[in-house]
């Protein structure tokens, strides 16, 4: 998870991945475009999020192992092509690329409601759809992350970054709530049919970015083995980025724990109906949307590497407040603990990156950002799979207080860092 509040440099250095000689009004307009498709799109994921889970709970009674499944194909992905990613977003026509993505990914979801229309959806299928879906997130996302500094000025970056956040928060506010609401009153595979269209509408507005090329597409072609070793080697020796993606390795594990294990501890072990299911799963939207908000404000008032640390130690005491819950009014439990670690991981994703953006050469910003995102992300279906098995011997409940233990690596790993010293994380490469 990553960024931060940081200054752009002299002109003299180079530019960002991507950058195209744009002007100041025409990054703006291409910003909102490229807001507008990231936001779209998050819409129908918050959506599915819940949709998907509760379609194989509820339609094909799956178990909370087999929900773990689903969520473990999801992220598996970036353990299969996290790394080549960043090669290939490195290579290919960065706008192309993105659109490819989106169709791929509004065909896969588009053949679950067509299957269940049939009556022969089962949860392979949900598997399958999952991992395709995960393989296009994969390389759209690499693509995100390198399109926005090619379209955003280095001192705009983190106030762009926070936004996208906050967006992206908002969107987890109001797309599980519609998702409960559609589920409950058209059925878990209809409501899916929204995200088929908002990769659609996503895939639009991405064709009206503007092209952009990487200084190092310029450059003689290197041997992909070997373009990947260098960014894999710039991101675990960085005396920064380093201890910042183990961190996140470790906090992406719990949350894949919590992924897989929510929708069947509120429906099974608290008995809620899937549109309230809904509601308290979009309570991670209000933690974010705050984390997103506050974060400018904490990086100057803390500095980027204090507040690091800060939303590292906050995040596990939030996650102990949500296998408490209960019923009634002891649902406030998982609401006050989903909220809260949401918000500090919100904190830790747009500090840490922003520094990457910010602090790596502009020619290893798409290879370091899949390498990160293999890294950290690969952890999230290991979090899942192992909650999965959690459950199946001490329940959910007891699964849960596993997985808000293990978020105590994340304080661990940064407090023994370099980065504990640090007031402000540097911004040079």
């Amino acid at each position: 998870m990553a960024a931060t509040a940081v200054q752009g440099r002299e002109e003299r250095e180079p530019k960002p991945a991507g950058a195209a000689p744009l002007s100041a009004g025409s990054r703006a307009a291409a910003f909102w475009r490229y807001w507008g498709a990231s936001t779209v799109s998050g819409v129908g994921d918050a959506v599915t999020a819940v949709a998907l889970p509760l379609l194989a709970v509820l339609a094909l009674h799956a178990s909370a192992f087999e929900v773990s499944l689903v969520t473990a194909a999801a992220y598996a992905a970036w353990l299969l092509i996290g790394l080549p990613a960043g090669v290939l977003v490195h290579r290919l026509p960065l706008r192309g690329t993105q659109v490819a993505m989106d169709l791929l990914r509004a065909a896969a979801v588009a053949s679950v409601p067509a299957a269940a229309a049939l009556g022969v959806l089962t949860l392979p299928q949900l598997v399958a759809v999952a991992l395709v879906v995960g393989l296009a997130s994969v390389v759209f996302d690499v693509g995100n992350s390198t399109f926005l500094p090619s379209i955003v000025s280095k001192e705009e970056l983190t106030a762009r970054n926070s936004l996208t956040s906050g967006t992206r928060a908002a969107t987890q506010l109001g797309g599980p709530s519609l998702g409960g609401v559609l589920v409950q009153l058209f059925g878990a595979a209809a409501s899916i049919v929204v995200d088929a269209v908002s990769y659609l509408a996503s895939a639009a507005l991405m064709g009206t970015l503007p092209q952009v090329a990487h200084p190092a597409q310029e450059g003689p072609r290197r041997a992909v083995g070997e373009m990947i070793r260098e960014g894999w080697r710039y991101v675990t020796r960085h005396p920064i980025i380093g201890p910042c993606v183990a961190d996140a390795t470790a906090v992406n594990f719990v949350c894949g724990g919590l992924m897989a294990l929510t929708p069947v501890f509120l429906v099974r072990t608290l008995g809620a109906p899937p549109a309230l299911v809904g509601v308290l799963i979009a309570t991670e939207g209000i933690g974010s949307l705050l984390g997103a908000a506050l974060t400018p404000r904490i990086v100057a008032r803390l500095g980027s590497g204090r507040a690091v640390c800060w939303a590292a130690v906050t995040s596990p005491c939030f996650a102990a407040l949500m296998p408490l819950a209960g019923h009634g009014a002891g649902l406030a439990l998982f609401v006050l603990g989903n909220a809260g670690f949401a918000g500090a991981v919100v904190v830790l994703s747009i500090v840490t990156r922003t520094h990457r953006q910010t602090a790596t050469p502009a020619e290893l910003l798409p290879r370091v950002m899949a390498t990160v995102r293999f890294i950290s992300w690969g952890a999230i279906p290991f979090g899942a799979l192992a909650a999965g098995g959690a459950a199946a011997l001490w329940g959910t409940r007891g699964a849960l207080a596993i997985m808000a233990l293990i978020a105590v690596a994340s304080p661990a790993i940064l407090l023994t860092s370099p980065i504990r010293r640090l007031r402000e994380l540097p911004q040079t490469p």
